[in-house]
């Protein structure tokens, strides 16, 4: 058995008959047409799984990527009834802190938006916020509507569950004021000039783009980075992860701990505090 365009067409449609959110969904295929341009004409066995498994690893892939990758082939080969090829994916200790190199701090967050309003791109400048006042992921911009601004909620269908966000006065003004300025009267807010919903890759290849001129590592500056810096801010306010793991529509609030994980520089400072070397 080896694995076809057609299959792999299969398993997309089963992934948005499930609801599947579309990034889930592109980082699913995008895993799946790896292993398969890996795999070449070859057949598909438990034996080659796992090869791809050991190249992955040789290869320098970080272990938290080749899970993801694992895991979405793990699911493709269970929609196609192959589970006797599925692979265990690799056990990773619990971490402890987070890559500074990756960390988008306050600081920086309102380099970008000055500088965005500096180059007068005020649409980039306001989804930014819009991002990181709510919490929302960058899948979700498009429930975003004049009409859940005017109510100040916003009702998120994704991945089978609805949740209801709530939209900040200060920022209510600010997006009804944009919706105005554009003569958008109804429907989503952030819009190309064709009228077409801004895709995700867009959104992070105009947000890189103000990486040099606000002096921000492009590792720290993506769409997601937005959403961490939302739940470090509303955690140090309320300090109610259970809480936080709603707004954030988590299933889990082990999910919810990994984005409140201290940087290498806190945990150093924690070390220090602790006052054991004379």
């Amino acid at each position: 058995m080896s694995i076809t365009s057609q299959q792999i067409e299969a398993f997309s449609q089963n992934l948005y008959e499930e609801e599947r959110s579309p990034g889930t969904i592109e980082n699913y295929l995008r895993h799946v047409r790896t292993f398969a341009a890996w795999l070449g004409r070859g057949e598909v066995t438990k034996e080659v799984a796992a090869g791809w498994k050991a190249y992955l690893v040789t290869a320098g892939y970080a272990p938290a990527t080749i899970n993801a990758m694992l895991g979405s082939l793990n699911r493709f080969f269970a929609f196609m009834d192959w589970q006797d090829c599925q692979v265990k994916t690799l056990r990773l200790q619990r971490r402890l802190f987070r890559d500074d190199s990756r960390e988008l701090t306050r600081a920086e967050y309102d380099r970008l938006l000055t500088t965005a309003h500096a180059q007068g791109r005020e649409r980039l400048a306001l989804l930014m916020e819009a991002i990181c006042a709510t919490g929302i992921r960058v899948s979700e911009v498009r429930y975003l509507t004049v009409e859940a601004v005017q109510k100040g909620r916003a009702e998120i269908a994704l991945k089978g569950k609805v949740r209801t966000i709530l939209i900040p006065g200060k920022l209510r003004k600010k997006l009804l004021k944009f919706a105005r300025k554009n003569k958008t009267a109804s429907g989503e807010l952030f819009l190309t000039r064709n009228g077409k919903p801004m895709s995700r890759k867009q959104i992070w290849a105009e947000m890189k783009a103000l990486c040099k001129a606000a002096g921000v590592a492009p590792s720290k500056v993506f769409p997601h980075n937005l959403r961490h810096l939302f739940a470090r801010t509303f955690y140090k306010v309320c300090r109610d992860v259970a809480k936080l793991a709603d707004v954030l529509g988590h299933s889990s609030m082990e999910t919810t701990r990994i984005y409140l994980i201290s940087t290498g520089t806190e945990h150093v400072k924690q070390l220090e505090r602790l006052g054991l070397v004379g």
